[in-house]
């Protein structure tokens, strides 16, 4: 609490000091993986958005490219003002709607018209950072290397040995893959290095202001290929673009690519899948540290994704082929997924009840299994303005995220019931039974029920049957 307050006041002077305007509202904003704790702060007439890092050098590296990129007139946020102490800043408010929230808003295996667009414009927008801004920055600030050298790359493949591999149980020979790394790595730097590489070039970091993109998070940028941001962009694992649509992002790069270079078509794609896998491989390393090892709800249902999409690129790695022990790894890791789910006759039964109308009855004959008391969570339902609405409606949806302990509740129940699947899948058991309860089974049950089935679609090819037992009385 003492840290928060802090900050807060950290904050608070840094905010009155460069409006010169009294403070009316100061709100916090989700941080997703990062360490860092960013804050939307609002005067009379100004406001900002107050970011509160430890990590001093990574704050030096993110102001100081913000300041040279912004002079180059890319579409950065404005830097306002800096603590002395070198942990706390201020930038300009680019709003709440990221590239990433426009793409998942649509149906899956689609892209619209609109969506495409602002995709082209950011590709066309990272070749002015990628070339202009190579030019413009103190690589000596990038932090923690200058470059995307051999370093940088052995870091990303052991944080996907130590923290996904093992995490999996994937055996492996320990030498033999660090041998492989190192063939990989050499195939990796045969490629151009000299430019800016923005390092998570990503749709999340892509706001979408007065129509235009406007980009974040750079501070990881260092020296390095083309390749690498691009991958970045078009194979984020959650935003699942389709394959159509990749061809076409990939064609439009290239032919703005040549305002700049005369790097061939042929010459950039000998390279370009290389850098999809060794991206990929970053990504997943990261979901393991933050989902498997810190057990964070939110990266534990991006892995089988991440799965998945590592399948369904294998045809596209055909390097693999001269990398036996790292082939091999990738190999095992798709396959004990795909068996896992295609032996399963597992069926979970969801329910949300209330409980004033009693435990759901099992039909089944297996047993009750889980039962979660949802009473002890922040209820919407004492509020007039949510008396006549669900666990399914937005409003009540934003209500409950907006309180720590329902994360911390989701993170606990996620635990429980995957270990639970885990064991009845290998065991091939065929009922589970979970039920969620609070006062009238319409607003807080509700919404945990949706949000474990959502869940479990992501992660299991199981069949789930929902059934919400007060639906009638809403």
């Amino acid at each position: 609490m003492k840290d928060t307050i802090n900050i807060r006041e950290g904050l608070e002077i840094l905010f009155t000091k460069w409006s010169g305007e009294e403070i009316k509202s100061f709100d916090p904003i989700s941080s997703a993986g990062s360490n860092r704790k960013y804050y939307r702060i609002s005067g009379k007439s100004k406001r900002a958005i107050g970011v509160f890092n430890k990590d001093i050098k990574e704050n030096q590296a993110f102001i100081q490219f913000t300041k040279s990129f912004h002079q180059a007139k890319l579409q950065v946020p404005e830097l306002y003002i800096s603590g002395k102490e070198g942990q706390t800043y201020l930038l300009e408010d680019l709003g709440d709607q990221s590239l990433f929230d426009l793409k998942v808003s649509e149906p899956q295996g689609s892209s619209s018209k609109a969506v495409l667009d602002y995709y082209k414009k950011s590709l066309s927008e990272l070749l002015k950072f990628q070339f202009i801004g190579k030019n413009k920055i103190d690589f000596s600030l990038c932090y923690p290397r200058a470059a995307m050298d051999r370093q940088s790359i052995l870091w990303d493949l052991n944080y996907f040995k130590y923290y996904f591999l093992k995490p999996k149980n994937i055996l492996f020979d320990e030498q033999k893959l660090e041998d492989d790394f190192h063939k990989f790595i050499d195939l990796v730097l045969e490629a151009n290095q000299d430019y800016f590489m923005y390092r998570d070039f990503q749709a999340r970091n892509i706001m979408i202001h007065n129509n235009e993109p406007y980009f974040i998070d750079y501070q990881g940028g260092r020296k390095g290929a083309l390749q690498y941001d691009l991958a970045s962009l078009l194979y984020q694992v959650k935003a699942q673009l389709p394959d159509s649509t990749k061809e076409d992002l990939i064609a439009h790069y290239l032919k703005e690519l040549a305002n700049f270079s005369e790097i061939s078509k042929e010459t950039f794609m000998a390279h370009f899948h290389p850098y999809v896998f060794i991206r990929l491989i970053q990504v997943m390393g990261a979901y393991g540290f933050r989902g498997l090892i810190e057990k964070r709800s939110h990266f534990i249902e991006s892995i089988p994704i991440a799965i998945e999409s590592l399948k369904n690129l294998l045809p596209k790695f055909s390097f693999l082929e001269d990398l036996p022990e790292l082939n091999q790894c990738i190999q095992k890791l798709t396959e004990k997924t795909q068996l896992l789910n295609e032996k399963s006759k597992l069926v979970v039964r969801i329910k949300s009840f209330a409980y004033k109308a009693g435990i759901p009855k099992d039909d089944s004959g297996h047993g009750e299994g889980f039962v979660f008391d949802c009473r002890a969570l922040p209820n919407p339902g004492r509020l007039k303005e949510y008396k006549h609405l669900s666990g399914l409606d937005k409003e009540i949806i934003d209500y409950l995220k907006k309180h720590a302990k329902v994360f911390s509740f989701l993170d606990h129940i996620y635990q429980l019931v995957d270990q639970s699947i885990d064991n009845y899948i290998e065991r091939d058991f065929t009922n589970l039974n979970i039920n969620f309860g609070c006062t009238g089974g319409q607003h807080r049950s509700v919404f945990f029920a949706e949000s474990l089935v959502k869940h479990l679609k992501n992660k299991y090819k199981i069949k789930i049957e929902l059934t919400h037992t007060q639906e009638a009385n809403w």
